[in-house]
């Protein structure tokens, strides 16, 4: 546990490589280079550390960080937000809302001062409500002002006919990986579908299949990061966050929107 990541010449010398050729190898293998795959690997401790109800101070140590900071260079990188707002379900964070109808059922669009944080699907408030104080449990809830509702309507209308980019910041957080896994979903057009295993191989680790099936579990802006359009390898598909069932849905409309 340190808060110095093992140099490259120690990692090749290990394996029995050049530098050069380990770092090569490391890439091509994982999509990653050996720094970049510590400090991702440093992060998810440190979130796991927090979720589990340490103390920042025992947190950073059992992440591999060796000051204080350390980790609060890192934190913004790591978190999204301060590590002690991040341990209290991103309290003191301000998150704007608003629940409004689109063609897949209700919506709920989020934002905090970043950028949209969240876009989430259901067939009643209640539910919607409830997943969002499941991911920010202690965030303060804000409701819509004549900005963000003119945001939302322009949200809802893509969300109904989604071409191009949405034309509005993101507030994505996540490991590295599961950033890569989102960039690379958004690569996706309408219409079309891609399988886990292509995924995977996109973002330059085509052996971890497993971890861009829950890297797309993990996203929370449903359509705008667009998770539904990712099947099996034989076109069946596969599991949603928000149902089978509107995945079908999502993807039957799409094709019939690009005909």
């Amino acid at each position: 546990q340190s808060d110095a990541p093992l140099t490259l010449a120690t990692l090749a010398e290990s394996a029995a490589m050049s530098p050069y050729h380990f770092h090569r190898e490391f890439k091509a293998l994982t999509g990653m280079t050996p720094k970049a795959w510590q400090n991702a690997l440093r992060a998810q401790k440190l979130q796991a550390a927090l979720r589990g109800g340490m103390t920042v101070t025992d947190s950073l140590w059992e992440a591999g960080f060796s000051s204080a900071s350390a980790l609060y260079r890192d934190a913004d990188r790591a978190l999204g937000m301060r590590p002690r707002q991040y341990r209290r379900g991103g309290e003191k964070i301000a998150i704007r809302y608003a629940i409004a109808p689109c063609e897949a059922g209700l919506c709920l669009v989020a934002a905090s001062d970043r950028g949209l944080c969240a876009v989430l699907l259901a067939d009643d408030a209640a539910a919607l409500e409830a997943e969002l104080a499941t991911i920010f449990p202690h965030a303060e809830r804000l409701a819509p002002d004549a900005a963000f509702s003119a945001q939302v309507a322009q949200v809802t209308a893509w969300l109904d006919a989604p071409q191009g980019e949405l034309a509005l910041p993101l507030d994505l957080r996540g490991t590295a990986f599961q950033l890569r896994v989102w960039q690379a979903l958004q690569a996706v057009p309408p219409g079309s579908t891609i399988s886990y295993q292509t995924l995977a191989e996109r973002t330059g680790n085509p052996q971890a299949v497993r971890a861009v099936a829950s890297a797309c579990a993990a996203n929370k802006l449903a359509i705008v990061v667009p998770c539904h359009r990712v099947v099996r390898r034989d076109g069946a598909l596969s599991g949603y966050r928000w149902g089978a069932d509107r995945k079908a849905r999502l993807l039957a409309r799409e094709r019939e929107q690009e005909k």
